[in-house]
Order: C-alpha cells, then sequence, then structure tokens
C-alpha cells in the first residue's frame, strides 16, 4: 500500500503546541503567585510603640499638616522620627504651648524656632498626652517603599498592582498559536488530497475561464455614469467639510510648559474656577493667573498625595512639575524663603478668537451668569486642559438664539425687556431678540 502522508506528525505538533502554551501560562501564573507572596511579606509596616498610629494620621492631618510634612520640610520642619530627637515630656509642653516654651528661655526651644525662620507654631492646649502619644506613634512609622514603575506605565505608590488570573497576552498567544496550527492543518490536509487524486489517477476539473470583474465593469456604461456622479459628489463633501475646518481649533491641547491638571484643582480640589482667572469676573480677558496665585496654596504644598497618581501620570512626576513652579518663582522650599531668581513661564494659549471678533468675558461671566463649563466644557475633568467648543460664528449665533437672557436683578434691561416682550409676546427674551445677531455686536 502507499503511504500517501505522516498524519501522526501533525498530531504530534497540535499536542506539542498547546502543551508548550499550556506550560507557559503556568510558569507565569506561578511567578505571579511568587510576586504576591513576597509582596505581601515585606508590606507589613512596622508600627510604633506607645500610641496608635492609626489614630495619629487623623489628628496629624487635622493640625499639624497644614505646616508639616512627615518627610520633607514646610512651614516647619519634618516630622518623621522626631520621637528620637526630642524627650517625650519636652514634645508634650512644645506641641500645647511652643510659645511659652520659648519665653522661657528654653536652649532646644529657641534653636529650633530660629532653624525654622523664627516661624510662631500653633498652640494645641486641646490635645492630651495620649494625643500627642499618637501623632508621635505615627510620624515614627518608617517611610513606605515605593513601588517600581513597571514597563506599562508608572504604578501608584504604596499601591502595587497586581494582576489576577492568567495575563491577556498569554490568551492571545495561545489562540494565535491555534490559529497557526489550523492553517498549517489545512495546508497538508489539501497537500495529502492532492497526492491522493494524483496517485489514483483522478483528475480535476479545469477551471473555466471568467471575464475580470473590472473589464465587465467597464462596459457597463451606466454603472461607470453612476460611479462618477457618486465620487464627485462625495469628493465635492470632503473638501467642503475641509474647508470649513480651517481657523478651527477645536480639541486643540498643547503641552505646557508646566503641567496643570484642572482635573486636581477643579476636580478632586474643588476650586472654583474664577478664583484662578480672577479677571473673567470684571474684563473682556479671562486672564492667566499669576504664579503667585499658585503660591498662595503651593507655599506649603510641595508634593501631592499617593491617591494622585495614575497610569500616565506618576506622584513623583506631579511633584516634579510643582518644583518647576518654585523653580519660576524663585522659592527655596528648604529655607521656605523667596530667593529672588525668577525665571518666565511661557505658557502656549489655547483659546484664540481673530482679531476682528469682540468677546467680553465679563458681560457672560457677570452679566448673564453663565458657567465657565458652558464654553470650557467639563474642565473638572480635564487632565490637559483642551479647546472645548469650535468657536465658530455658528456656534455662537446657536448659543444666543437658545439662551435667555438674565432679567431678575438687572435694571439695565428692565425697559428695553418690556418693550421687546410685548413685541414678540414671549415672557422671556432670548439673547437674539435682544440684539445678539447684530453684526455689530461682535464685529467692529
Amino acid at each position: 500500500m502507499k503511504k500517501v502522508g505522516n498524519h501522526n506528525s501533525i498530531s504530534r505538533k497540535l499536542v506539542l503546541g498547546i502543551a508548550l502554551s499550556v506550560i507557559f501560562s503556568l510558569t507565569s501564573f506561578a511567578q505571579e503567585a511568587a510576586a504576591v507572596t513576597a509582596d505581601a511579606a515585606t508590606a507589613a509596616p512596622v508600627a510604633a510603640t506607645g500610641g496608635d498610629a492609626v489614630k495619629g494620621k487623623e489628628l496629624f492631618n487635622a493640625n499639624c499638616a497644614a505646616c508639616h510634612k512627615l518627610d520633607a520640610k514646610a512651614t516647619g520642619p519634618m516630622l518623621r522620627g522626631i520621637a528620637a530627637k526630642y524627650e517625650m515630656a519636652w514634645l508634650y509642653k512644645w506641641v500645647k504651648n511652643s510659645s511659652d516654651l520659648i519665653k522661657s528661655g528654653d536652649a532646644q526651644a529657641v534653636k529650633v524656632f530660629e532653624e525654622n525662620n523664627k516661624a510662631v507654631m500653633s498652640a494645641f492646649p486641646q490635645l492630651s498626652d495620649a494625643d500627642i502619644d499618637n501623632i508621635i506613634a505615627y510620624t515614627s512609622e518608617p517611610k513606605a517603599e515605593v513601588a517600581a514603575p513597571g514597563p506599562g506605565g508608572a504604578e501608584v505608590p504604596g499601591k502595587p498592582a497586581v494582576d489576577s488570573g492568567i495575563s491577556n497576552n498569554i490568551i492571545l498567544g495561545a489562540l494565535a498559536l491555534v490559529m497557526v496550527i489550523l492553517v498549517v492543518m489545512l495546508f497538508l490536509v489539501n497537500k495529502v488530497l492532492s497526492k491522493v487524486a494524483k496517485a489514483n489517477g483522478i483528475e480535476t476539473a479545469p477551471k473555466t475561464p471568467t471575464t475580470p470583474i473590472w473589464k465587465a465593469f467597464a462596459r457597463n456604461q451606466f454603472l461607470v455614469l453612476v460611479t462618477a456622479i457618486f465620487l464627485l459628489l462625495a469628493s465635492a463633501y470632503f473638501v467642503y467639510g475641509f474647508l470649513m475646518q480651517v481657523g478651527v481649533d477645536q480639541d486643540y491641547a498643547p503641552i505646557q510648559p508646566i503641567h496643570y491638571s484642572h482635573r486636581i484643582h477643579a476636580g478632586d480640589n474643588e476650586i472654583n474656577c474664577k478664583y484662578c482667572h480672577s479677571a473673567a469676573r470684571v474684563s473682556k480677558n479671562g486672564g492667566i493667573p499669576s504664579l503667585n496665585v499658585c503660591m498662595n496654596c503651593h507655599k506649603n504644598i510641595a508634593e501631592v498625595a499617593e491617591t494622585t497618581a495614575t497610569p500616565e501620570y506618576s506622584k513623583a512626576f506631579y511633584d516634579e512639575q510643582i518644583q518647576k513652579l518654585y523653580t519660576a518663582v524663585g522659592w527655596d522650599k528648604t529655607t521656605q524663603s523667596y530667593t529672588g531668581k525668577t525665571q518666565p513661564v511661557k505658557w502656549v494659549r489655547i483659546h484664540n478668537l481673530p482679531d476682528f471678533v469682540y468677546f467680553n468675558h465679563s458681560q457672560h461671566v457677570t452679566v448673564a451668569g453663565i458657567e465657565c463649563q458652558t464654553c470650557h466644557g467639563p474642565v473638572q475633568e480635564y487632565e490637559i486642559q483642551k479647546q472645548f467648543a469650535p468657536l465658530t460664528m455658528g456656534w455662537c449665533i446657536d448659543c444666543h438664539r437658545k439662551t435667555d437672557v438674565k432679567m431678575e436683578g438687572n435694571e439695565y434691561y428692565t425697559k428695553i425687556h418690556e418693550e421687546l416682550s410685548k413685541k414678540y409676546g414671549v415672557d422671556k427674551l432670548t439673547a437674539a431678540q435682544m440684539g445678539g445677531l447684530e453684526c455689530g455686536k461682535c464685529h467692529y
């Protein structure tokens, strides 16, 4: 009998491929499990004795965090390991009333006072010795190690990411391997069948010649005409759309010299937009906040919280941006003083109307009471600020047609509102009905 193919070799290849994928998956899973076990073994912090560190953290955040940090100097000195530097009896007196201790001539108190630019520490007579013990226990905890960033991005400090189960890459690799094996098997089966047919003298039916599809299309004049008309209309549509987008910078999000996250400031910390952009209430322009406005908060905020980090931006990245701010204003966080050496920050403008367009922020923000998000989008969600609206004339006109004029408490519009409401037969007037579509309102 003639041998037409070795089917056992195909089976062996299939079984071998599946076995390799299973072994690779189990090995990777075992490595991940071992890493989790090792992290769990080293993650347990050493608790300080003599107090409750958990309660101490709450007290620290409520009373001390405004002027002190654990691992960096702020208005006051850093506090991690403070119990090893001073006696507890002295710390009780210092925390409850540092001014009295300084006035008494205590050498240690005077030295601390002078080393910190003679900044007066608030007195905390309401804190008991047990409360201070709890705070000291918290400050005596060892510093948590920051997890090294993995290849997929920066990890959140103190919260190492651990993938549970089999990785998606392994599953996709196994599926790809199965597909390759199937293709190879189909090729081998086709080859074996061809050999069997040839050995038994079986002839396959010859292929009948057919007209190429492009020739058949070219011979049909109606299809050619319809296709030509369709292509002309489609080309005109896309050309018109392209030309109408010239000068429209919607979604423009440039990289700034100092990374500023509206998500953190306006979102997480709920800072009002007009605290930084105060000019929007009284002037034509919204204005770029002075760096001194930033320093109102960042004089005592030299680093972000660990929970602020994201997969895209690590805590170290945000801390680096704060240091750029310090460099620009000439602030030395070590001595808590200005050096006098400043550097200008070259911000990149995002919203830029043509010179022939007049727009007044105060008219919209103060008089009309329009929220910033109406034109600038959900800025509290933006990590990088972008141009939310197209800012085209059609977009502005559409807003004027839909927005009612705020009449309550606005004596300027009282008389004209009475006359126009009778003319149009309505109770409320839109900006368009108040003359908001006149060319001279925006173009001059």
